[in-house]
């Protein structure tokens, strides 16, 4: 499943965000071994500031397992100001219908624990199938990709090669990082869900997917143990409600608040917080003391 976070609905997935940062930190600081900035375990540059969007896959459980990011050309972006000498010199490729895609990865540890990477595979494919149908949903028709030689040869495998490549690859970090172009094609989506199998629809609503990620919020806390006087025990109803009292008073505007009665309900639908402790929909509303 694919969701799309960008400047319309950003300030509703701030935690998604977080996580797949943290997801970026662990395969490009950590694995990759690439030069990049990791602070409080989290990888993030000046071009997650300008306003791109985002891909990120989720899996059944509402996980972050995938993510890439989408930034127009026409501004400042990672070809054209960190990666130029993969150009040998030549101008970057600037175009409204022309945005670069990078910081392309997948959560390997959470998706294939055992080695078996059937799971790992079809996490690439849906994300290359959100990011391309995402792309052309958009009015854009290309995409401009920095990539190193593994992520090619599964672009290859996946019968999603690209059309061509632009300058010459260059050393970076434990990998070499190349610059590709892949057309945004209705053909080359169908190319990919025919080789991975894929005939639904990824792209969930936004609505779907905050759900889908309340839910799985609302059973990890149900599963956590709390440390109280040395003595592990799991949180009780009124430990919940606490929880649900201070997310409320952090409430920093309406859609913020909504966010949480959703939790509530999925922690009172749980049996975890208890039915009495929900209260109407109100901006004013608070869980009593």
């Amino acid at each position: 499943m694919i969701i799309i976070i960008d400047g319309l609905n950003r300030d509703r997935f701030g935690d998604v965000l977080d996580v797949m940062f943290q997801l970026r930190a662990r395969v490009f600081g950590g694995r990759l071994g690439w030069d990049v900035t990791i602070r409080n375990g989290r990888e993030f540059d000046k071009f997650d500031l300008l306003d791109p969007a985002y891909v990120i896959g989720l899996d059944k459980a509402g996980h972050v397992v995938s993510c890439v990011r989408a930034l127009q050309t026409t501004g400042p972006h990672m070809l054209a100001d960190v990666f130029s000498d993969i150009l040998d010199g030549e101008p970057p490729m600037r175009s409204a219908t022309l945005w670069e895609s990078t910081r392309f990865c997948v959560d390997t540890e959470r998706l294939a624990p055992d080695g078996n990477m059937k799971a790992v595979s079809q996490a690439t494919c849906e994300l290359m199938i959100g990011s391309l149908e995402f792309a052309r949903r958009s009015g854009i028709e290309d995409i401009v990709t920095v990539i190193d030689p593994v992520i090619n040869r599964v672009l290859r495998r996946s019968d999603n090669a690209p059309y061509a490549y632009v300058g010459s690859a260059k050393p970076m970090g434990k990998v070499t990082a190349m610059a590709a172009l892949l057309d945004c094609t209705q053909e080359r989506i169908d190319r990919v869900r025919a080789f991975a199998g894929i005939g639904h629809d990824l792209l969930l609503p936004d609505d779907a997917a905050r759900a889908l990620v309340d839910l799985r919020k609302a059973a990890e806390y149900a599963d956590l143990p709390d440390r109280v006087g040395g003595v592990m025990r799991k949180p009780t109803q009124e430990d919940v409600a606490q929880y649900c009292r201070e997310l409320i008073g952090a409430a920093a505007d309406p859609q913020e608040l909504e966010a949480v009665y959703r939790l509530m309900e999925a922690l009172a639908g749980s049996g975890v917080l208890a039915q009495s402790a929900l209260v109407a929909r109100d901006r004013g509303a608070r869980l009593p003391n």
